[in-house]
């Protein structure tokens, strides 16, 4: 599952992404602020991740195959991956349905609240923080991959360094501990191809092309659990 460079998008999108590969009724994420009704607890539960609450609406996952919930999987990801996509990332790690594989995400953990001020006028206020299942604050941090994987067209000492959450003036900070994180995150790394002498910086990476690393480290990857799951 690419999650590269995805900005985010809609809650229920990220929780219905979610459930196509969690059990029924597996916690996806919370949300916790000053308030009572900036708390939440969204699950796979087709009710959250279908519009409007799922009333009167198919259940477009009902139909899926069985395999969905065991096959071997990957989740790629980066510092472009914020968000929604944060969210689907930080479920499948705390459940151990997937491995998550690249640099670490954005940081994008916190819940924006619109408020009418008039007929044509609002103000969007910060009214809570995302919860990964497993209680790991996703603002200002982000989530920490199992195994660290470079991008080579993006490391290096001539590159510049990823802009994320944190790196904003007057970010919300992160209310947990530096240390919340799984117990295997981030300490395997997989070497970024080597460059000899003083080679020209390697060109952008074009997702899904025969020299994507990292997706050919994450099919590696799967083609490895796939054998040890077939003795």
């Amino acid at each position: 599952l690419d999650l590269r460079n995805d900005p985010g998008g809609l809650l229920t999108g990220a929780v219905g992404v979610s459930a196509a590969f969690l059990a029924k009724d597996a916690l996806v994420v919370y949300t916790e602020g000053r308030t009572e009704d900036a708390k939440m607890r969204l699950t796979t539960s087709p009710e959250y991740y279908l519009r409007g609450n799922g009333k009167g609406k198919d259940d477009y996952l009902k139909d899926l195959p069985d395999s969905f919930k065991s096959v071997p999987m990957v989740v790629l990801v980066n510092g472009g991956s914020a968000s929604a996509s944060e969210i689907v990332a930080g479920a499948l790690q705390d459940h151990k349905r997937a491995v998550i594989m690249g640099t670490q995400t954005f940081g994008k953990g916190s819940v924006q609240t619109i408020l009418p001020l008039g007929s044509n006028t609002a103000i969007k206020l910060t009214t809570a923080r995302y919860y990964t299942p497993g209680g790991r604050s996703i603002q200002a941090k982000g989530i920490v991959p199992d195994i660290l994987v470079e991008d080579p067209s993006t490391s290096g000492q001539d590159s510049a360094p990823h802009l994320r959450e944190a790196d904003l003036n007057k970010h919300l900070t992160n209310d947990k501990p530096s240390d919340d994180k799984p117990d295997n995150a981030g300490k395997n790394t997989l070497p970024s191809p080597n460059t000899k002498g003083d080679a020209a910086k390697p060109a952008p990476t074009e997702f899904g092309a025969k020299n994507d690393y990292q997706l050919n480290q994450a099919l590696n990857l799967l083609k490895g659990m796939q054998i040890l799951q077939g003795r």
